[in-house]
This record gives C-alpha cells, structure tokens and sequence, in this order.
C-alpha cells in the first residue's frame, strides 16, 4: 500500500479498467451469413448457373474478333486441297455458325436482380440457343472431316483434317468452358462419324488419327469441365463474400442504431434523474428543516422522550437520503452535459487539508489515521472548488470507508511528470479484486467488500470523481491489491497551472 511511483506522469492510459469487446463478436456475424448462405443453396444453385451464362456470354464477346481467324485459315488450307469453291462454302457456313453464337452473346439477357441481391436463374431457353449455334458450328467441322479430295495424296489431307478437327475441339473447349457438355453436344456428330468411318476403312493409319481426334473430344471436355468447376467455385466464393459483407454492412447498421437509440435513452434517463432530484430535494429540505426544528425544541418540549429519539433518526435519513440524491444530480447533470464549472485560481493543497477536517472525525471513531504529504510552493489551479472539494471529499470518504479499525491512510498533492498537479489517497483496507475494478468504476456498482461490509452508499463517489477530474482535462487512475490497500489519483494538467510571476521593484 503506497502511492510508490511518485512523480506522476499525466500521459498515462486511463482505458486499462475497461471491459475488453468479444472476442467473437466478428465469427457470430460470418457464422450467421454462412448459414443464411445454406438456406439459400437452391437459389444459390440457380444463381451459379445464370453467372455462368453470363460469363460464357462474356468470353464469346471478347472472342469475338479473334474467332475468325481459325475457320479463315482452316478454310484457306482447305482451298489447298479441294479448290476455292468447296472452301468458300465451307468457310462462310462455319463464319456463319459463329456469327450467330456471337449475336446471341451480344444480345443475351444476363438475368434481373431480386430485392435480396439474388439474380434469377436464366430460363432454360436462354442456354439452348448457345448450345444449338455450337452445335451447328460442330457440324460444320465435321463436315470438314469428311470433305474429299481426289487428286490429293490421301495421308497430307488426313493429316490437314486431324490438326484442324483437333483445334476446332479445343478452341470450343477455351472459349465456351463455362457452357455445360458445350464439347460434348457440339462434336458428338464428329465422333459418330469417325467411329463408323474407322470400321468402314479400316486404314491403319487413318485409324490411328481418327482415333487421337475421337479421344480428343471426351479429354478437352473433360479439360473444359475442370474449367467450368474452377468458375463455379469462384461464383460461390466470390457470392460468399458478397453476403458476408452485406450482412457485417447490415450488422453495422443495426449496431449503429441500437448504439443512437442507447444514447437516446441514456440522455433522457439523466434529464430525468435531473428533474426528479431537484423535485425530491425541495420537500426533504423541508423535513430536514422541520425536524432540526423540533429536535431542538425551539417551540417547546416534547411531549414523549421518544419523540426526541424518532426525530433524530428522521433527521439522519433524511441527510443520507439528500447525500444520495445530491450525488444523483451531479452525476445526471455530468452525463446530461449540463454541469458547468465555476473556475477560479485555488489551491489544492488547502482544499485537501479542510476535506481531511471534514472526515477526520469519521476516522477518529475507527482509530484511524490520516497522514498529510504535500509538496511546498504549489502554484494555484485554475478549477471549480466546489468539485475539486468533491473530488477529495468522495476520496478520503471512500478509503475512511474500507479501511479497518487502527489502519492509516495517506493524503498526497503534488506536482505530476508533466508539470501538472496531483492529489491521491491511499489505505491498507481490504483492496479490490482486480476483476472488480471496472464494476467499482462504474455507475452504481460495488464491490463485493462493499456487500461483505453492508457499507451503506449508492456507488456513485467514483464515477462522479471520475467525470468531474475528466471536467477539468485530468485523469484519474486506480489501482489496489486485494488485502494490500488501494490508491487513487486524480492528475490535472499543466495547462491548468498558473505560473506566478516573480515581484520586481517599480524605479
């Protein structure tokens, strides 16, 4: 027990006594997004499917200038083989196929947005088209396939054939990844084809390459399909996020609400405990007035001895009572914003001395002793008196209050590490646990030496001690070890003080 760290340093962390915020406050809210994401899983489901449709739509548009360019090249190596007419043709129907698939992709309908940010999943008609158009340009290519050449040597045209069927299967893979069994339904005529033709002529190496085309489909779908579940996991995770960052949003919102409508009501509880203990303290003035009154028979004795004894009891309840209110209305007008401070220079260190006046009677009948320990030369402070006097008052009560029979207590005022001004109390009482020191610090709370104790009080000292040091720019810090004491200081700044100017002689 002892206020050790002396000089006090004004810059100290006042926030340690405060209730740390949960700790998985955050994993309620993702826990609760995800389970709003479970619920929806069908809608989800749909949800996937019209992103996928969209981003296909997406691909062929970007694709669009670029699509060309393997049917003109396959159709310029085709005039090679079988003339510039059979080429043509070719080349313009198969223009013609994508052409449509790249109309359809500009004009494609990318789903309407619900109210609770879903996207409707796309009517089944709106993917049969794609599918049809790519179906329509793998008939092209497979008609390619089967295209013939006479005057040609038979292994250099199977040869054009493989390389142009093999890049036709995996550019439809690329581009169109994100249409379901798009590889598949396109070039399954391609397969039926070349399987019939392989058991019709069975040249082994034509065989050979029809083969490597027809195991070609089956592997750049499945190629496309690990494409297609690459898009599907980044649609879901990138809708988890969405969700989980509307719900913390919605989260934040309510919390902001819910903290304005605290706020709200916190303001009219203090106007109200403001109202009421002004309308309470006017008749209990009166009581009190009237029974000082009869208690000291102005007007004459007293009928009964006991009359005597009632009135004294009424006239001491009716003090505690007026205690407990006036602390009531200092508080409330505090948190109302409506206690005003009646500055002027003071000295502390008399304010201290005549609020150890005023409790010395009270520790004299519990043998208990009060030590004065204050710096000489303090300059004035600039503050409210009468708060400053409750400062020290609520202090000295307190440590009067916890400290045991024949125990000591310390009363300090001093100069801080920062030029400022401080004054503290220690006592060799019962302390407080640590894990009770914010319910001490706040409003109406007490510790469980204070219910052992049946001490009688509100617990409003030390949070009015608090906002009326905060009143003035200070700090006010506790600390105490159960069994050990407990010390409280309350540090104003060094703006507050005021310098005295030296006395000089007028020549």
């Amino acid at each position: 027990m002892s206020l050790a760290l002396y000089p006090i340093d004004d810059r100290t962390d006042l926030g340690r006594a405060r209730k740390p915020r949960s700790k998985h406050a955050g994993s309620k809210v993702v826990r609760s997004a995800r389970q709003n994401l479970k619920r929806h899983s069908r809608r989800n489901a749909s949800f996937i499917e019209a992103e996928l449709l969209v981003q296909h739509a997406a691909q062929l548009r970007a694709a669009s200038i670029i699509l060309p360019a393997p049917v003109i090249l396959a159709g310029f190596g085709l005039s090679i083989f079988t003339g510039a007419t059979v080429a043509a043709a070719w080349t313009l129907a198969t223009l013609g196929a994508y052409l449509i698939i790249v109309i359809l992709a500009r004009r494609a309908d990318t789903g309407t947005q619900e109210s609770d940010g879903f996207t409707k999943a796309p009517h089944i008609a709106h993917a049969l088209p794609f599918l049809a158009g790519h179906t329509f340009a793998g008939l092209c290519w497979s008609a390619l396939a089967f295209l013939e050449c006479p005057g040609c040597t038979a292994i250099r045209f199977e040869l054009f054939h493989f390389a142009a069927l093999v890049l036709a299967i995996a550019m439809t893979a690329m581009i169109s990844s994100t249409l379901r069994f798009v590889v598949l339904i396109a070039f399954s005529p391609l397969v039926v084809g070349l399987s019939l033709d392989a058991f019709a002529n069975p040249d082994k190496m034509s065989v050979a390459m029809q083969g490597v085309v027809i195991g070609a489909v089956p592997f750049f779908a499945f190629v496309a399909e690990a494409l297609r579940r690459g898009a599907v996991a980044r649609i879901r995770h990138q809708a988890e996020k969405d969700e989980l960052i509307s719900e913390l949003e919605r989260s934040r919102i309510l919390s902001d609400e819910a903290r304005r409508r605290a706020e709200d009501a916190n303001r009219a509880k203090s106007q109200f405990l403001a109202t009421m203990s002004h309308e309470l303290r006017t008749p209990l003035n009166a009581i009190l007035g009237f029974s000082e009154v009869m208690m000291n028979e102005i007007f004459g004795p007293l009928g009964s001895p006991n009359y005597k004894e009632y009135l004294t009891d009424i006239h001491s309840s009716g003090k505690h009572l007026l205690g407990v209110i006036n602390e009531i209305l200092d508080l409330s007008r505090v948190e109302a914003g409506q206690y005003a401070l009646n500055e002027e220079a003071v000295d502390l260190s008399r304010i201290a001395a005549d609020c150890a006046s005023t409790v010395r009677l009270r520790a004299e009948d519990k043998r208990i002793a009060i030590q004065m320990h204050f710096e000489e030369g303090l300059p004035a402070l600039w503050g409210d008196e009468r708060a400053l006097r409750q400062i020290v008052l609520n202090l000295l009560s307190n440590a009067v209050k916890f400290t045991p029979k024949s125990g000591e207590i310390i009363l300090r005022v001093g100069w801080t590490a920062g030029g400022g001004q401080y004054v503290g109390v220690s006592d060799n009482g019962a302390g407080i646990p640590q894990d009770e020191i914010p319910t001490v610090l706040a409003s109406f709370g007490q510790g469980s030496n204070a219910i052992k104790n049946a001490e009688q009080g509100t617990g409003l000292g030390l949070p009015i001690v608090q906002a009326l040091v905060k009143l003035h720019d200070g700090q006010f810090e506790l600390s105490s070890r159960e069994g050990k004491g407990t010390d409280v200081i309350a540090i104003f700044p060094q703006s507050r003080v005021l310098e005295v100017m030296p006395a000089f002689d007028v020549v």
